[in-house]
C-alpha cells in the first residue's frame, strides 16, 4: 500500500471518531504576553470510549473541552463531532449541542431549587416537556440512591451527593457525549474513589463517550480506556497511553502490580515535563 493511500485510510478511520481535534491551537493575548494555552493538539475519541486528559494545572485540559463544547473558540485548527466540523460554525448548531453534556468542577446547583428541580433544569433550558423526560429525572435520582432527598435543598445534603447531582443533571437530556472537568476534584480521596466507581457503574449502562479532565494519576488509570498526558508552556500532548485493565474496575485494583505500573508510567511522563521546565 502506497504512503498516500495509507494516509488516506488513517484519515478515514480518524474521521469515524466520535470526537476529533486536528491541529488545534489556542492563544490568549494580554498586554504584555501571549499565552499558548493549547498547541498542536490532535485527539481522537471513539464511540463509547472513556478518555482522560491528565496533567498539571495550566496545561490546557479545561481549555480543550471548552473548545469542544463551543464555550470558547480555537485560534486555529478543526474540531469534528460525528464527522461534522463544528469549528466552521459561528455558533455550534443546536442538534450538535444537544449531543453534549458538560460537567464542571463545581456543580453550581441553585440553592433555592430542590435536588429534583436542579436535575430537571436542562429540560427547561431545552424546552423539553413530556412524561418520559419527567420519569427519566426520577430514574436518574434513583440510580444514584437519592430518592429520599429529591425534595431536599443542596445545603441539606453532603458534598459528595451535591457533586453527583451535578453529574446526573448533565445526563438528563440524554447526551451522547460527556465532557467532565474534574467533577470530584474538591472531595477527599476516599469519597472521590467511591464516586469514581459509582460513575463507572452509571456510565456502563448508558454507553456514553467521555472526555474526563484530571490531574490525579490513580483516577486516570481507574477510569480510562486511554489517557492523553499533557505538558505545560505551551499546553501540549506528551503521550497517548492505552490502559489495558479488565472491566469492571474496582478499588481492589489499586493494589495490583499492573495498576501500579500504569501509575508509574504516567507519573514518569509527567516527571519528564517537570524536567523540561528547568532545562
Amino acid at each position: 500500500m502506497g504512503l498516500a493511500l495509507l494516509r488516506g485510510v488513517i484519515l478515514e478511520n480518524e474521521r469515524n471518531s466520535k470526537i476529533e481535534l486536528v491541529d488545534i491551537n489556542k492563544i490568549f493575548k494580554a498586554r504584555r504576553q501571549t499565552v499558548y494555552a493549547a498547541k498542536d493538539i490532535n485527539i481522537h475519541v471513539k464511540q463509547g470510549e472513556f478518555v482522560s486528559l491528565l496533567g498539571p494545572s495550566g496545561c490546557g485540559k479545561s481549555t480543550i473541552i471548552r473548545m469542544i463544547a463551543d464555550i470558547i473558540k480555537p485560534s486555529s485548527g478543526q474540531i469534528f463531532v460525528d464527522g461534522e466540523e463544528i469549528t466552521k460554525f459561528k455558533r455550534i448548531p443546536k442538534d450538535i449541542n444537544r449531543k453534549i453534556g458538560f460537567i464542571f468542577q463545581m456543580p453550581n446547583l441553585f440553592p433555592w431549587l430542590t435536588v429534583r428541580e436542579n436535575v430537571k433544569l436542562p429540560l427547561t433550558v431545552y424546552n423539553v416537556k413530556n412524561e418520559e423526560s419527567e420519569n427519566y429525572v426520577d430514574e436518574l435520582i434513583d440510580m444514584v440512591g437519592m430518592h429520599n432527598v429529591k425534595d431536599a435543598y443542596p445545603f441539606e445534603i453532603s458534598g459528595g451527593a451535591v457533586q453527583m447531582i451535578g453529574v446526573i443533571r448533565a445526563l438528563v437530556h440524554k447526551p451522547e457525549i460527556l465532557l467532565m472537568d474534574e467533577p470530584f476534584g474538591v472531595l477527599d480521596a476516599a469519597t472521590r474513589e467511591s464516586l469514581d466507581l459509582e460513575l463507572l457503574s452509571i456510565l456502563k449502562k448508558m454507553k456514553k463517550t467521555i472526555i474526563f479532565i484530571t490531574h490525579n494519576v490513580n483516577e486516570a488509570v481507574l477510569l480510562s480506556d486511554r489517557v492523553y498526558v499533557m505538558g505545560t508552556n505551551p499546553g501540549r500532548i506528551l503521550e497517548n497511553i492505552t490502559i489495558d485493565l479488565e472491566r469492571p474496575r474496582s478499588l481492589d485494583m489499586l493494589e495490583t502490580d499492573e495498576f501500579v505500573e500504569y501509575c508509574e508510567l504516567l507519573t514518569n511522563h509527567i516527571g519528564k515535563l517537570d524536567l523540561s521546565k528547568i532545562v
